[in-house]
This record gives structure tokens, sequence and C-alpha cells, in this order.
């Protein structure tokens, strides 16, 4: 067997002993470079892979390839830099058929004429996109720091991060439009910027503009002041790649909408692409237009969730290389355990340990000292206490249904569905007998209760579309406003 085949045969025995989240986050990319004297030598992509392959995964990986009839009793991992084609192949994956395009933990170094041309397009402050430079290139937004190689993949994003990549590949002809919604913190940011940044980096003229719906908002409102309405719809008629940010804040302003679906339209049929965030799935956005919501239920829908542990650690990692940050494992996988939410808070922490080590001149951090640091943060993170009230308010808003109505005893179906998922919550997050959550609801029996939590719990197992309600439920439930 060559040392490819080797490793192949390895990594798929791996594969099956560890989680998908661990395997995608420290050993795609890696492959063997040679195997004599009873020592294995890897590359890995950077110093953290290093680190959890010879002191975390070492016995694993003996074992592999010891049953693969190997004597092997030493790992050794040398550090490259990412070659993220090369190792695809290496593992047998085809860069364009791949159903999850999987991810480098080292960011990607950009060229300095690279940079220097994105960070032409990029100012902190959004700039009206028809102002334009002395080489009449429209004014981008993006930001040259965010690229799918600095962006950790897990299960949590994976389908989202494959359809920025495939939207990459050919623009306007797949997944168009391209609608990401998840929480706030999450990356879905990053990942709208690694298209428009991706599209920059080809150089074919393409002109790309990101903006929040709210600077689009305030655009239009400065074009109907001026008089100029046709002029602002003819230059977003010219783009090839509109990334809208935040669509939710369209909800409710009906002339902003209203000249958005002209403008949707419009690039829709030139086969020009569009790519839209959101913190909830169309169907969620109250007061949105019907034909809005239909354009964006016609495209790809992919939801970006809460990084598990494994994604946690990878981000944290990445992320305090970046800073020049040394910290132990222990301390890792302290902030890990209790910062769940989203990455903005996983970074938050970082920042704070960089701050307080740079300013004490200390050399490292010992785990007490990152408690006491992060003691304020971590304990303002705990899960904020819910009330049936809660639960009742947060899913009228959900399902656009009342209050009352909820509690009433109607029999729509969409009322009677909506309210014995509130049942659900009721019994599962806040443990309510059956009889009081009968009480919440116009006094109905306890069989009643006992009834909508049996369906639901396996309607969750069952339908797709009510697994992914309760988790958006959840999510909106515990968040903190």
């Amino acid at each position: 067997m060559t040392l490819e085949e080797v490793w192949n045969a390895a990594l798929g025995e791996i594969e099956l002993s560890i989680s998908k989240a661990q395997f995608n986050t420290w050993f795609k990319g890696t492959c063997i470079l040679s195997l004599e004297n009873d020592r294995v030598s890897i590359r890995v992509s950077n110093g953290f892979a290093k680190e959890w392959l010879e002191n975390k995964y070492h016995l694993i990986i003996l074992k592999s390839l010891n049953n693969l009839g190997y004597s092997v009793k030493e790992i050794r991992c040398k550090v490259e830099g990412p070659q993220e084609k090369e190792s695809q192949k290496s593992l047998g994956i085809d860069a364009v058929s791949a159903p999850i395009p999987q991810k480098e933990i080292s960011p990607k170094k950009e060229d300095s004429s690279s940079f220097e041309r994105n960070n032409q397009t990029f100012s902190q402050k959004e700039t009206p996109f028809f102002s334009q430079r002395h080489n009449q290139s429209f004014q981008s937004n993006i930001n040259p720091r965010y690229t799918f190689e600095n962006f950790i993949v897990g299960t949590n994003n994976e389908l989202a991060r494959a359809a920025c990549l495939a939207v990459c590949e050919d623009l306007g002809s797949i997944y168009n439009p391209l609608f990401l919604y998840g929480g706030v913190g999450l990356g879905k940011t990053h990942l709208l910027q690694s298209i428009g940044n991706t599209i920059l980096n080809q150089n074919n003229g393409k002109k790309v503009l990101y903006i929040t719906s709210e600077k689009f908002t305030q655009e239009l409102i400065n074009s109907i002041k001026k008089q100029t309405v046709d002029q602002f719809k003819d230059q977003y008629s010219a783009i090839d790649l509109l990334i809208i940010d935040d669509v939710q804040f369209l909800s409710g302003r009906e002339k902003t909408q209203n000249e958005f679906f002209h403008i949707f339209n419009t690039l829709y049929q030139q086969n020009k692409q569009i790519v839209i965030s959101s913190d909830r799935p169309p169907k969620a956005i109250g007061t949105l237009e019907d034909r809005l919501r239909s354009r964006f239920e016609g495209g790809m829908i992919a939801d970006i969730n809460k990084p598990e542990f494994e994604t946690r650690i990878a981000i944290l990692q990445e992320k305090a290389q970046e800073k020049s940050l040394s910290l132990s494992d222990e301390i890792i996988i302290y902030i890990a355990e209790n910062i769940t939410s989203n990455i903005r808070e996983l970074e938050g922490a970082l920042n704070r340990l960089t701050a307080i080590q740079q300013f004490h001149h200390l050399s490292h951090l010992t785990l007490d000292d990152a408690k006491n640091i992060l003691k304020e943060l971590i304990s303002s993170g705990k899960k904020k206490v819910v009330t049936h009230q809660d639960i009742i308010r947060n899913i009228s808003e959900f399902y656009e249904i009342s209050s009352e109505d909820l509690k009433q005893k109607g029999r729509k179906k969409e009322v009677a569905t909506a309210r014995q998922i509130a049942m659900y919550f009721m019994r599962k997050e806040l443990n309510m007998p059956y009889t009081g959550i009968g009480r919440c609801f116009g006094g109905r029996d306890h069989t009643t209760a006992l009834h909508a939590f049996e369906k639901i719990k396996k309607l969750i197992e069952q339908d797709e579309k009510i697994k992914k309600d309760i988790h958006h439920l959840k999510e909106k439930l515990y968040s903190i406003s």
C-alpha cells in the first residue's frame, strides 16, 4: 500500500470512532509524510492540530495503524501551510462534487496585492455603492478579513458553507436566491462576505455589493428625497452579486419591500446572484409581503445553528492563535463549556483575556486567572428564567397568531398545532404539571396537554419542519434581549 492508501484506510477507521465535527476539525487535510522505524510523520496545517493529534488523538491513530498491520509506537506531526485542494485529493474527495466541502483550520494567507485590492472596496461605514472610484468600479463594502479559509466548519454550519461555495462556482445558476438564517453571532456575515471576497479575487470584473437591509432602506429614502429613485434602481440592477444582510429589518416597510421586490425580480431574470441573510426563516418574518416570502423560499434555504463543543474548541484555538494568546487546554475547554450561544461571545472572552494579559504583562494565564477574568461574562450568559407567559408570547409571534386565539378553543389546524407546541414547551422546558398546562389554555383537561406533548414529541422525530420550528423557538425563547 502507498502512504496515501494507508492513511485513507486509517482515516476510515478513525472517522467511525469519533464525531463528525471532531473528524472535520482535526483530521481533514492531513496526510502521512513518512512511515518508518516505528514512527509515523503526519502533515497538519497548524500548531493546534499538531498538539491535538500528538497529545489527544495519538492512541486512536496508533490503534488504526496497528490494525492495518503497522507496528507504530510514535507519532510526530509536521506543520505545513494549508493546501486544501491537494489535501482533498489525497483523501479521495472531489473538490467539485463533494457534498460538504471541508475546512482547513489555518487561515489562508492573502498576498499583499489581493489584500490591497479588497481593502480598497471596504470601509467601516458602508458607502453607497454608486459612489464610484476613479476606475468606475463599485464600492463593494466587502471586508477582506472574511474568507472561507478562516471560517471554522462544523455540523452546525456545514450545509450553509457548502451552499455558499456552490454559489461561487456559478453565480446565478445554482441556489438563487441563497437564504441563510440563524441567530446573532453565528457566522452569517462571515459567510456572506466570504462569497463576495471569492468573487472579487477571481478578477472577473463582477460587480459585488454587500449591504444591510437598514442601509438599503436609508439609501432608498435618500433617493426619494432627491427624486433619484430611477437612478437608484438602475444602479442596483447593474450588480452581478447582491448580498443583503439582516433582511428581517425590511419587515413592515411597505415602500422599501416594494422597491426591493422589483430589484430582486430584475436581477433574478438576468441570472444575477442574490444572497440574503436573516435571523429567522422567511415564513417567520412578520409583515413580510407574501410575494417576497415566496421569492425567498424559491431558492436554497440553509440554517446556521449554535456551534457544537468541538467547533467551539477549534474556533477558540484559531482566534487565540490570531491574537498570539497562549492558552492551556483546560482554559480553552472551560470557555467552550461555559460560552455556548455564539461565536461573538467566544471572541469577546478571548479579547478580555488578551487585554488583561497584556496590561499586567503576564507570561501565561492559569485556569483560576481565566475564571476570575471571565466570571462576569460567563455568569451573564447563563440561561435566563422563562415563564409560561414567555412561551405563549414567543409562539404567538412566531406563528403570527394572537395570544387569545392560542388560549381559546379554536380548532383551526394552524392554531391547534401552535397550541400543542406551546403545551410541549411548558412541559419540556418548565416541567409544569399537565393540569397546570391545561389551565393556561382555557381550563382544558390534563389529558389534552398530555396528548399535545406526546404528539409534538413524535412529530419532532418525523417532521423536519416541526423540528426546525422547535429549535428556532427554543433559541428565541432563551435569547437575551
